[in-house]
């Protein structure tokens, strides 16, 4: 398992260190309910380096990955990202990916998990074009902040953010070094990113815990994630998943031409919908194990992942739309559920 540029110095300082999306880092610091609560009312700071970067280059760049990925790359303004979708023929989620226009590149931004799936795959649609594909996740390191105090914690090491959009990217220097700081997607209210060279992370990862930026671990993030109704690929989408059924409408786009996999995309909004979405739920005994549940002989639910936050039971996964409407209540395996609307709604102070 991959080791991100922090690690060392997380292992030296004795921090509890685990596997997160593909990396070794770590996975908490003072408690993953007062990281959270850092995350949700202050402003956190984490390690980012289990988010690979693939760097594509060549000529025919732009068009040769608008026609790979579901989302439109040969529209994306200089400095500016989306999310998108891999698929296979049959429509099926290869991957998923922030796609970033930097000019004389692009840029991937997919979790190390799924760097060498995404290069495989990519690679093997590179017939005559003029693509070259790298992968520089060991080279660029990045940094994570997220909370409401996010931007006054950067102000004070003298990173200006203001008027920046969701998924935008801005070269800075800080402290004799370059950075890109990247703000979050809308669906991930006061998250930002530093992108950096790894060997600048550690120095980084101090300036911002001198300006009161509070270190957060793995389990927290992925508390954050639950809450805010975020899938995660590889344990919410998985290669069996269609688009839609996803419900990440910000990922596919209708006009940009042929990709992979649109065939299928097309086809099913011409008909309408699919059998099953993906919700969140509230649990009232206990936290189930994720898993699929099942009903006089068919499936009406999936568990996709769990947590408790703030006293309160929850989870993300997928139901039949049939019987998926928000607040509606189920019984999963004997565990009573409540089907509730994305991103929950909870207060964890």
């Amino acid at each position: 398992m991959a080791r991100t540029s922090l690690y060392q110095r997380l292992a030296a300082a004795g921090i509890p260190l685990g596997g997160y999306n593909g990396t070794e880092t770590a996975l908490e610091f003072t408690g993953v309910s007062a990281e959270l609560q850092a995350m949700l009312g202050g402003c956190g700071v984490f390690d980012l380096g289990w988010r690979g970067k693939i760097i594509v280059t060549g000529n025919d760049r732009v068009r040769w990955l608008n026609g790979m990925v579901t989302n439109t790359v040969k529209d994306l303004a200089l400095n500016r990202g989306n999310y998108s979708f891999l698929l296979n023929a049959q429509g099926r989620i290869l991957a998923d990916m922030f796609v970033y226009n930097r000019g004389e590149y692009l840029l991937i931004d997919t979790d190390r998990a799924q760097c060498e799936a995404v290069l495989k795959t990519l690679d093997h649609f590179i017939i005559m074009d003029d693509v070259e594909l790298a992968d520089s996740s060991e080279t660029i390191g990045a940094l994570g902040l997220c909370g409401p105090q996010a931007a006054n914690i950067m102000a004070a090491v003298g990173i200006d953010v203001t008027g920046i959009d969701a998924l935008e990217v801005r070269d800075r220097v800080v402290g004799g070094m370059g950075i890109s700081v990247v703000r979050g997607p809308q669906e991930k209210p006061g998250w930002f990113e530093i992108w950096a060279s790894g060997e600048n992370l550690p120095a980084l990862w101090d300036l911002f815990q001198k300006a009161e930026a509070q270190p957060v671990g793995a389990r927290a993030v992925e508390q954050w994630r639950i809450l805010h109704g975020i899938p995660r690929y590889g344990q919410d989408i998985r290669e069996k998943d269609l688009p839609q059924e996803t419900e990440q409408a910000q990922a596919l786009n209708f006009s940009k031409g042929c990709y992979i996999g649109q065939e299928i995309v097309e086809r099913i909004r011409a008909r309408g919908q699919v059998h099953r979405k993906f919700t969140g739920f509230e649990f009232q005994d206990g936290l189930p194990e994720p898993g699929k549940v099942e009903a006089e002989g068919r499936v009406v639910a999936e568990i996709t992942s769990v947590a408790e936050v703030g006293g309160k039971k929850i989870g993300l996964g997928y139901i039949r739309r049939e019987t998926g409407l928000p607040g509606a209540r189920i019984d999963l395996n004997g565990k009573a559920a409540t089907v509730a609307d994305l991103p929950f709604q909870i207060q964890t102070n």
